[in-house]
């Protein structure tokens, strides 16, 4: 007989022999796990900060905090401070550690060489990468100087003169850190351009980059924050379209936008004079903005106190948007940023028409539920150029359809909810529900008075031949 000293070996060695029935089963469930979360792709963005800016990791950290990203997703590297640097200065402080870091972590599953091309950057066997989206933090430079040194022609492209340059945006050459060996001179075409059936092979050329910067470090903080309270609520504002450029292709993009705002339901204001928007236009709560085209920013934008509402888009065409993003007047997408816009794009040299964001696509990919990199991707024809992305990449301004915003109307911001009011009328008159559209503002205006609802109810008064009613709607 045993002893009782005996059982727990007994009763151990079942376990054992049970966990080993339960172990495939177990492995099965942490592998399910684990893709659950490298399918998060928070998991998979990986942070750029310059080690020799404080504030660049401050900004680095406070995205991965409020994203839920790893902090061992942040890569420092020591970098010049300057927005603009030298061709060598990127290849041995910026792409060159960058790439090698990523290849060393497994984010690009490469095989680097000896060789390296004219430019300096090791030659690789590509395979394949892991990276949601690339964000480059304040501190990191902003854009890469022309060296006639390293200029080679690049059929086809260099036959047109106005592409016989290597200058570029950090953050477009870093796009195709996965696509080695590319030419640096002109261009390379975007294979996420327009495309919606992205091929794998065709995601594993890109890699997508936005950039948390702006003229203050508090602004570039605020990006994350203004997109995640905006993606609780979604968008709640007006919209507005500034048309009349210098070139039919640019007013036809934001033609098409009118049409996009339209089929959302927004209330939306449209200048089609050759002028920008006057400084004594309306410009209430512009959640989303698209035009062009003066080269720094101006009108109602420029006015003190200006303050774009949580989570807006905007977007002003000009070749050099975004040559500066440390300037609050100079350029467009410093300032937009400085004034609380949540994202835009911008182009640090001359891009040309043709090759910058397409604003009708990017809106067309972020109506759908895009995030904001896959949208902006979606809307850029051109890599190795003078575009970047501002804003945080997983932002997602239409997350909340706008069924799910009216339910919770009660929980909006109460200075803002008369705009998701005037979008309820708009369905109405899109059904040809006019009177309904009509009572309903009456009604809406009995609930929560908002000074939005009560000029679109006046002018509707006012065309329906009722001034006595109009004046009363604004009486308030």
């Amino acid at each position: 007989m045993r002893s009782r000293k005996d059982q727990p070996i007994r009763q151990s060695r079942r376990h054992v022999r049970h966990l080993r029935h339960l172990l495939p089963g177990l492995l099965l469930c942490w592998a399910v796990f684990a893709r659950a979360a490298d399918s998060d792709p928070a998991t998979r963005v990986v942070l750029l900060a310059n080690s020799a800016d404080p504030d660049s990791l401050r900004v680095a950290q406070h995205y991965a905090a409020a994203r839920g990203v790893p902090v061992a997703n942040i890569i420092a590297l020591p970098m010049p401070v300057a927005e603009t640097i030298t061709w060598r200065e990127f290849v041995a402080t910026i792409w060159q550690p960058l790439e090698d870091e990523l290849i060393r972590t497994k984010w690009i599953d490469a095989i680097p060489m000896a060789l390296t091309d004219a430019v300096g950057r090791k030659k690789i066997d590509m395979h394949s990468h892991r990276i949601a989206a690339l964000v480059v933090c304040r501190g990191v430079p902003l854009a890469i100087g022309h060296d006639p040194a390293l200029y080679a022609e690049a059929p086809p492209f260099t036959a047109n003169a106005a592409f016989r340059t290597n200058a570029g945006a950090v953050d477009s050459e870093l796009s195709l850190l996965a696509h080695p060996n590319y030419p640096i001179n002109a261009f390379v075409p975007n294979p996420l351009f327009q495309n919606d059936h992205v091929s794998t092979f065709d995601r594993e050329k890109v890699i997508e980059v936005a950039r948390l910067d702006g003229p203050t470090v508090d602004d570039a903080l605020a990006l994350v924050d203004r997109a995640l309270a905006a993606e609780k609520t979604g968008l709640l504002g007006r919209a507005y379209v500034d048309l009349g450029g210098i070139h039919p292709d640019g007013d036809r993009w934001l033609e098409a936008v009118v049409k996009q705002l339209d089929s959302l339901g927004f209330d939306t204001d449209v200048e089609r004079t050759p002028a920008t928007y006057a400084a004594g236009a309306r410009m209430d709560a512009p959640v989303l903005y698209f035009g062009w085209y003066a080269g720094d920013i101006n009108g109602p934008f420029a006015l003190p106190g200006f303050q774009f509402p949580p989570g807006a888009i905007a977007m002003h065409i000009h070749s050099y948007s975004a040559r500066t993003l440390r300037s609050t007047t100079a350029g467009w997408t410093g300032p937009l940023i400085a004034r609380g816009a949540t994202a835009t794009v911008g182009n640090v040299f001359e891009p040309y028409l043709q090759l910058t964001h397409h604003p009708d696509l990017l809106l067309r990919a972020l109506a759908r539920g895009a995030t904001l990199a896959d949208a902006a991707y979606y809307a850029l024809p051109a890599l190795s150029w003078q575009a970047i992305l501002i804003g945080d990449p997983l932002y997602r301004p239409f997350a909340v359809p706008f069924d799910q915003q009216w339910k919770d109307l009660t929980r909006l911001p109460p200075r803002l909810a008369g705009y998701a009011a005037l979008r309820r009328m708009h369905q109405f008159d899109a059904e040809n529900r006019h009177d309904e559209a009509t009572a309903f503002a009456q009604m809406a205006q009995r609930e929560a008075l908002s000074l939005a609802v009560g000029v679109a109810l006046a002018h509707r008064l006012r065309d329906a031949g009722d001034p006595d009613s109009a004046g009363r709607a604004l009486g308030f």
